[in-house]
């Protein structure tokens, strides 16, 4: 293999970390975060809530299986860049068909490896998530210039990058559709799409339903023209201040239709039950996350990805939190007091992660299966 050439990854706070370029040629500029995981970077690499952001996994060996043609979560790349602290070049994995550095090659993203990733991490605990550039073209200086100049993460809409353009019906050959219990009709799911992975939909999909993602944009009486049995509200990537048509949607299908939000979704229905949502330090992004439920006071491991959380002290009085992250104490599930809409801030599709919380689809369409024909429309 020829010699990597030299790579900069740049701060916006002006630290600045010397390695190697893997990927594709040229710089990328995004919010710099870190994710916790010891494996699943493809799944990571592809999942719509890192849009905007620089990835920079801690387990410091990467691409040791190589990527294949099936784990991907969405239809492309999301991150913005990828850092690593080792990437091989010698896969190795039965269903291997590439190298991690030809996968972001090929797609477009510049990666940086040969950093010291524990020391992105620690400073990026200590300090905040903090705008950064990855250049391999440019001096750190150079870099640090242009850096200034472009837009936070925050004030940008990435929501409106990744939710599909119009409605369609999910099928996956590789998911086979399930059946229902005693072979009652297979209840039609609309997913309102914030960035939808696609293991959300593979997985109702095993348990007998049929799915529809719809536009972001997508007004309530729209959805319910489509006789949905229930609504799932996405997770997806920024900040949930910029949602209000979402908030919008959302209060017409409450009393309507039984719901389910995850991730963004939870903090979209949190800002509807009367809560206010706010910016964490450096966010949780990992697969080692433990959450308690309130009522059962059981803890489950949870796969994380997300910078923002919901401030659970005001709520309606309709509403409770009902899970709680054991270390930080933030508001990991809501609940309505007598509308079958229930959220979650983590991931229970996992991909990657724990499955711990996968039953959570089963209550979702436990509500679903209850409900009066009423609600549908």
């Amino acid at each position: 293999m020829p010699p990597r050439p030299p790579a900069w990854l740049v701060l916006a706070d002006g630290r600045v970390f010397e390695g190697v370029g893997v990927g594709a040629p040229g710089h990328t500029t995004g919010e710099v975060v870190f994710n916790t995981s010891m494996m699943g970077y493809q799944e990571a690499l592809t999942d719509p809530s890192y849009r905007g952001q620089i990835l920079t996994m801690t387990y410091p060996l990467q691409g040791n299986y190589g990527t294949n043609g099936f784990s991907d979560e969405s239809a492309e790349l999301q991150v913005r860049g990828f850092v690593v602290r080792e990437m091989t070049d010698l896969p190795s994995h039965w269903q291997s068909t590439d190298t991690l550095s030809a996968f972001l090659e090929r797609r477009g993203i510049p990666g940086i490896a040969e950093v010291d990733t524990r020391a992105i991490t620690r400073h990026l605990r200590s300090r905040g998530v903090v705008m950064g550039t990855i250049t391999r073209d440019e001096t750190p200086a150079q870099a640090l210039a242009r850096l200034h100049s472009e837009p936070d993460y925050a004030a940008l809409d990435y929501v409106t990058e990744v939710s599909t353009k119009s409605a369609y019906d999910f099928e996956d050959l590789g998911t086979p559709l399930g059946g229902s219990p005693d072979g009652a009709p297979a209840p039609h799911v609309v997913v309102l799409d914030l960035g939808v992975k696609r293991n959300i939909m593979r997985l109702l999909r095993e348990r007998g339903c049929t799915i529809t993602a719809v536009p972001h944009t997508t007004d309530a009486e729209t959805i319910l023209s489509m006789k949905p049995d229930g609504v799932l509200i996405s997770p997806g990537p920024g900040d949930p201040m910029l949602l209000d048509h979402v908030l919008s949607t959302t209060r017409g299908l409450i009393g309507r239709t039984p719901i389910m939000g995850i991730c963004l979704g939870h903090q979209v229905i949190g800002r509807v039950f009367g809560a206010s949502t706010y910016k964490l330090k450096f966010g949780h992004r990992g697969a080692n996350h433990p959450v308690r439920d309130e009522v059962t006071g059981r803890v489950y491991m949870t796969a994380q990805n997300h910078g923002f959380a919901v401030d659970g002290d005001h709520l309606d009085a309709d509403a409770r939190v009902s899970q709680l992250h054991i270390n930080d104490g933030t508001v990991e599930g809501l609940a309505h007091a007598t509308e079958p809409v229930f959220t979650i801030q983590y991931h229970s599709e996992a991909s990657p992660g724990p499955n711990d919380t996968e039953f959570l689809f089963d209550r979702f369409l436990a509500n679903v299966r209850a409900g009066e024909p009423s609600r549908r429309g």
